[in-house]
């Protein structure tokens, strides 16, 4: 009998491997993909979009928020991927009636080499797992090397649109955004207030207002909005996986976050 604890402190008991995987974090997904996974996944999210082929091979459990519980009863599911930000306290309840629920919680780098280290040792893939995590602790240092020079900019990063919401403190996106020397305005201000533009300029004046491609997909129009209610910022679209998606991605993240900077240092 293996026991093993997830990232909210809930303490599991297996006696092998579990073969028979629902994961409800598109990020957590791909992750388990990555780690040679996807023979043992059987239901996914609609918004699961990597790897591609999913979305034809795998069985659609509904959203994040809003999943059949009929249909993952009917799947006869080992364990149930979930995430502490994704997935409602609700929805983790009603799941495990049916099997254990694995949650995660990612706010920090540090959470994410945890996270895949776990799932090494709770589906029997400790090798590659670690082959991930040394790649990415690579990856890391090298960054870091890059970012040493570049001074801070005053940043906020927008999710939402009606309201305005943007990313605050104990956060991934800030998480990644202080990786990046981008000082997030909102740092004091929770983790996803709500934002009256015309208090931006009182609230910190950012320099670089990132626009994320998700949740919500922003538009020009919402570009010139947000950036009249500063005094300079420049108005950049971001890929909101860079800066959201936990796991594996991160490995992708960091190429694209050096042509971001290329991008705004060219600008400035």
């Amino acid at each position: 009998m293996k026991q093993l604890t997830d990232q909210i402190g809930t303490v599991h008991s297996f006696e092998n491997a579990p073969k028979r995987i629902i994961s409800l974090v598109p990020s957590q997904t791909e992750l388990l993909y990555d780690l040679g996974l996807e023979e043992k996944i059987i239901g996914i999210t609609k918004f699961c979009v990597h790897p591609f082929h999913f979305k034809s091979t795998k069985k659609i459990v509904g959203g994040t928020k809003k999943i059949h519980f009929e249909k993952i009863k009917l799947l006869q599911p080992d364990i149930i991927i979930c995430n502490k930000e994704e997935n409602t306290e609700e929805i983790v309840k009603q799941l495990q009636e049916i099997c254990p629920v694995w949650v995660t919680n990612i706010i920090s780098v540090e959470d994410n080499f945890q996270m895949i280290s776990d799932f090494g040792q709770l589906f029997n893939c400790r090798t590659e797992a670690q082959r991930w995590n040394d790649k990415l602790a690579f990856a890391l240092s090298d960054f870091n090397n890059y970012i040493k020079d570049i001074p801070s900019k005053k940043a906020a990063y927008f999710i939402w649109k009606n309201p305005y919401m943007a990313a605050g403190n104990d956060t991934y996106i800030n998480e990644l955004l202080n990786l990046n020397h981008f000082k997030n305005i909102y740092e004091d201000k929770g983790r996803y207030p709500e934002i009256e533009l015309k208090k931006m300029r009182l609230e910190g004046d950012p320099d670089i207002v990132f626009l994320s491609s998700e949740p919500y997909p922003f538009k020009e129009e919402d570009a010139f909005e947000i950036g009249r209610f500063t005094h300079h910022a420049k108005t950049v679209f971001v890929d909101g996986e860079m800066f959201s998606w936990h796991g594996s991605r991160l490995l992708k993240a960091f190429p694209y976050f050096k042509i971001l900077h290329e991008r705004l240092n060219s600008n400035f």
